[in-house]
């Protein structure tokens, strides 16, 4: 209306004041200009066609008819055209990119406030489920899914009406980001640091490849506080328990040795008392042995439980290797008489830089764990075998193979594989505590690969040895009476 109007005006103003065609040209071309400054292309064309012919008709010789074929007729309607199309393009284009804008705008805000909510929640007083709650109804998206692939469990808010957890799960699997138009589902991987961590799917997300980035590394951030807090939750429950353990053992620890010290006091003075029978004098002997291996016991795991807390801290002394763990064999054997202990002491006189209680509670923990994992009948066998500046100290039985999956995991605390709890009760403490003394004396605690006989197991204990090149007489004894014990007994 305004392009027609204004035509109107200019030509009759024009034509009464005897107008000069380019006078009237130019305001004509005006008019075409700010017609197409509405957008409407269609208008401006024809208010360019309009302004050409009345161009023609009013102002270009002869007056009053139409002779468009004049070349002033032709540039004047290619003039007119080209800039209406042009000036037209040029708003349109401007309006998209302000729309554009104004939505990327929009986008923004929602993903700020989005955000501003994430940061306001605290995942240690709400249900894992309603961390999703934010995410639902941004952006039209009327369900959402998690994958954690820590816990491999989903989180799914909303009423999914396609397989929104599978394809949120493929995602992560196959590690490539979908975006499927027919169901609406969008699923993207949660990464952080460049390492995948899960997977998020929407369903009706609006303009998905644009919002679904932005969502999905809002996600990831939530997933990784989520387990952070959970991590330092799990850690402070374990600190707490460990707390509880420590002073569930000591008070333990005292109760049993009070009545234990006064049973072997009772027991050793029975046989004083006279008037025993043999039988009695026997039970009597039976009962202060047990009572003493009671104890000894009781002083092991206290021991193991404190190192366990603790940092290992040796009192370095020079120890002949073959005489500090000779008097462990003899007890064991003693202990398990069903079994035969084969000790092999070193072809010369090993001597170690070591903490000799220590090294006895290491070594006797390899040497029980192997009668107790061995078939009653079988030989468990102890070798000490010297190593450039090393001395190795190999603990073996047979009847108990270590499967491939506890192979990896058994030196961790308080792991003990099915077998294990199936063949004999322990804490699962005893390894893990014989490869820290073993670390902290600069040497190691290994298993052994699997020999021909896969029912073997082998332990090696090392730790920095010398030759002892001249024994004294002390060490000749020992080594003699080692060297007696190296026949299976």
């Amino acid at each position: 209306m305004f392009g027609i109007l204004a035509l109107a005006c200019i030509t009759v103003l024009g034509h009464r004041a005897d107008a000069d065609l380019a006078a009237v040209s130019f305001l004509y071309m005006l008019v075409v200009v700010l017609q197409s400054l509405a957008g409407d292309a269609l208008s401006s064309l024809l208010i360019s066609i309009g302004a050409v012919a009345c161009l023609d008709f009013f102002f270009v010789d002869p007056l009053y008819t139409f002779t468009v074929a004049k070349t002033v007729d032709l540039v004047a309607l290619l003039s007119f055209v080209t800039t209406a199309l042009v000036v037209t393009g040029l708003v349109l284009r401007a309006r998209r990119e302000a729309e554009s804008a104004r939505r990327e705008r929009k986008r923004m805000e929602a993903l700020y406030q989005l955000s501003q909510r994430l940061l306001e929640t605290k995942p240690h007083t709400v249900l894992p489920m309603r961390f999703l709650d934010p995410f639902l109804g941004v952006f039209g998206c009327t369900a959402v899914c998690i994958f954690d692939s820590e816990t491999a469990e989903f989180q799914t808010l909303g009423t999914p009406r396609g397989e929104l957890c599978a394809r949120t799960q493929d995602a992560y699997v196959s590690g490539c980001d979908t975006n499927d138009p027919v169901s609406g589902i969008c699923a993207r991987r949660l990464l952080v640091a460049g390492r995948a961590i899960g997977a998020v799917g929407f369903e009706n997300l609006d303009e998905p490849g644009l919002t679904s980035g932005p969502l999905a590394t809002l996600a990831a951030a939530l997933l990784e506080r989520t387990r952070a807090l959970r991590d330092a939750s799990d850690a402070a429950a374990a600190t707490q328990a460990e707390v509880y353990r420590s002073a569930i053992l000591d008070a333990l620890a005292h109760e049993f040795k009070t009545p234990l010290a006064t049973i072997l006091a009772a027991a050793g003075g029975l046989p004083e008392a006279g008037h025993l029978t043999p039988e009695q004098g026997e039970m009597a002997e039976i009962v202060e042995t047990e009572a003493a291996r009671l104890g000894s016991l009781t002083s092991r795991l206290l021991r193991i439980a404190r190192l366990d807390r603790e940092e290992v801290k040796p009192r370095l002394e020079w120890v002949d290797v073959a005489a500090t763990i000779a008097p462990l064999i003899d007890r064991q054997a003693r202990r398990f008489r069903d079994r035969r202990i084969c000790f092999v002491p070193p072809a010369a006189p090993l001597e170690s830089h070591a903490d000799p209680e220590l090294l006895r509670l290491a070594i006797g923990q390899l040497l029980e764990n192997a009668c107790k994992y061995s078939q009653p009948g079988s030989v468990v066998a102890v070798a000490i075998v010297a190593q450039p500046e090393r001395a190795a100290i190999r603990v073996s039985n047979t009847g108990s193979a270590v499967s491939p999956a506890d192979r990896q995991r058994i030196f961790e605390r308080f792991y003990r594989g099915a077998d294990a709890n199936r063949l004999a009760a322990g804490s699962g403490l005893g390894l893990y505590v014989a490869r820290k003394i073993a670390a902290a004396h600069g040497g190691a605690l290994e298993l052994e690969a699997p020999s021909k006989s896969q029912d073997e197991v082998t332990f090696r204990f090392t730790l920095p040895a010398r030759i002892i090149e001249a024994p004294n007489a002390d060490t000749d004894r020992n080594q003699d009476a080692a060297v007696e014990r190296s026949n299976c007994g």
